[in-house]
């Protein structure tokens, strides 16, 4: 059974964490290409090209816009699940990825740089669907609960070194090659297409939601190599009878349910929180960061992907330790990490005028914050906002959680480069006390859940 759980979540994560940890970065090696198509395209249909501050516009929506089309794939997933199952509905989701890819492949020859918006949203759709629909599972073992939970988010971390790696000058760095660059999440998704053809749909969903007592036998044997699987038929028979005495409860109830406040705030903060903390300026605008901090254009591309490496290592330091350390110790360690190295940010670029060395400063600071993150605030708020909750209240808490996640994902995407023209260092402040803030409310607030039930968790809060 642990085989199976980890087989799945590999396969689940690789596909779908890979891709949303692909469009993450993909964004940032061609972003001068991007914009030098932009201008080109604008000037050839209106005889003039775009000033400055239209251009950051049209290309801050290009990047933003992942983000949107999360939040609308976040929001389909309920739907999608209940009538297609969960094989189905990521089977289908892969096939958005592959329209995706065609729209930005071919965006620079049909001249089309709405091409590349749509595909962006139509990617984010993708992984909104895939991300946030994995999270509404139950209890299969306290002892690798926070493991599994933390795999999605070291996969997010390979995706983001793989487009890292790709956007090299060596390989697709060049400006013929950067539609076929963001085209290039066709793959992580046929490759997801063939291999769920392996696996058999969720004995959970067949048995539980569709009464499919034959076909969730037989996923079991699949899944499980063995014939005597009446325990586990049982467990869930009794999981379906206590679902459908439960009333599940819906956003609204949820907002106005006074024993599960504290809950539902600890939801808002930390999800709100991992995006605001600036990780995805970092991702989406690391180029343009460590240009402004004096690095040589020529080393930036060798720089970006080193911190890749290091985002790697991170994310399994993090996975192999939430079990013994627990969840609160990861997430404020990770929080007061990104808050030191974003305070350092802004103190190397002022002083990088007088102090030359100054710019080594930045880099590191860059390192950890992604290093930070990856340890802790990549992966805990989604499992917090599963382990917080019991049934009835999980699926609406996903919403709350999934909906504020998008929504802070998009408004850094899009705010950033004004935020950093308007304030300059001084902008990197504001994602210092947002990161102090997080960590101060998890320590005071937030209990350990390692080790612990869910009905256990909710005691604690009550």
């Amino acid at each position: 059974l642990t085989f199976s759980l980890l087989s799945v979540t590999v396969l689940v994560s690789f596909g779908s964490s890979m891709l949303y940890g692909y469009n993450l970065a993909v964004v940032n090696s061609p972003a001068v290409h991007i914009k030098a198509f932009y201008n080109a395209t604008w000037s050839q249909r209106y005889g003039h090209g775009l000033a400055p501050g239209p251009l950051t516009l049209l290309y801050s929506l290009t990047v933003s816009i992942f983000a949107l089309g999360g939040l609308v794939g976040s929001l389909l997933v309920g739907v999608l699940v209940e009538r297609y199952g969960r094989k189905g509905a990521l089977s289908r989701s892969a096939l958005l990825v592959l329209l995706a890819g065609g729209f930005m492949g071919f965006s620079q020859q049909l001249g089309s740089p709405e091409m590349v918006i749509i595909g962006r949203s139509i990617t984010g759709i993708h992984s909104g669907r895939c991300y946030w629909g994995c999270g509404a599972g139950h209890d299969p073992f306290l002892n690798l609960r926070g493991f599994l939970g933390l795999v999605p988010s070291f996969f997010i971390c390979l995706g983001v070194f793989f487009a890292q790696v790709l956007g090299l000058p060596e390989l697709l760095g060049e400006d013929r090659f950067w539609p076929f660059f963001l085209s290039v999440v066709v793959v992580p998704a046929s490759l997801q297409l063939l291999l769920l053809h392996c696996f058999p749909e969720s004995p959970r969903y067949l048995l539980i939601e569709r009464n499919d007592v034959c076909r969730a036998t037989n996923a079991l044997h699949q899944f499980l190599g063995t014939l005597d699987v009446q325990d586990v038929i049982e467990e869930m028979r009794e999981e379906q009878q206590s679902l459908s005495s439960m009333e599940m409860v819906s956003v609204r109830q949820l907002l106005q349910d006074h024993s599960v406040r504290w809950q539902t705030l600890s939801v808002v903060v930390v999800n709100a929180g991992m995006q605001l903390s600036g990780i995805d300026a970092i991702w989406f605008y690391t180029n343009t960061i460590f240009e402004n901090a004096g690095v040589p254009a020529s080393q930036i591309p060798y720089t970006t992907v080193g911190t890749g490496a290091i985002e790697i290592v991170a994310g399994l330091i993090g996975c192999f330790t939430i079990e013994k350390v627990g969840r609160r110790p990861l997430i404020i360690i990770g929080f007061c990490a990104m808050g030191f190295c974003s305070a350092g940010i802004t103190i190397s670029l002022l002083l990088q005028s007088t102090l030359p060395w100054m710019r080594y400063v930045s880099v590191a600071c860059v390192v950890g914050i992604i290093a930070g993150f990856c340890m802790g605030p990549a992966g805990v708020p989604f499992l917090m906002t599963a382990e917080l909750f019991t049934q009835s209240h999980r699926p609406a808490a996903y919403i709350v959680g999934g909906s504020l996640n998008w929504l802070c994902n998009f408004s850094i995407g899009f705010i950033f480069p004004f935020l950093q023209m308007s304030a300059g260092a001084f902008c990197y402040l504001v994602f210092c006390g947002i990161c102090f803030l997080v960590a101060l409310y998890v320590y005071l607030i937030i209990p350990e859940t390692k080790n612990k039930t869910f009905m256990e968790i909710s005691h604690i809060f009550a």
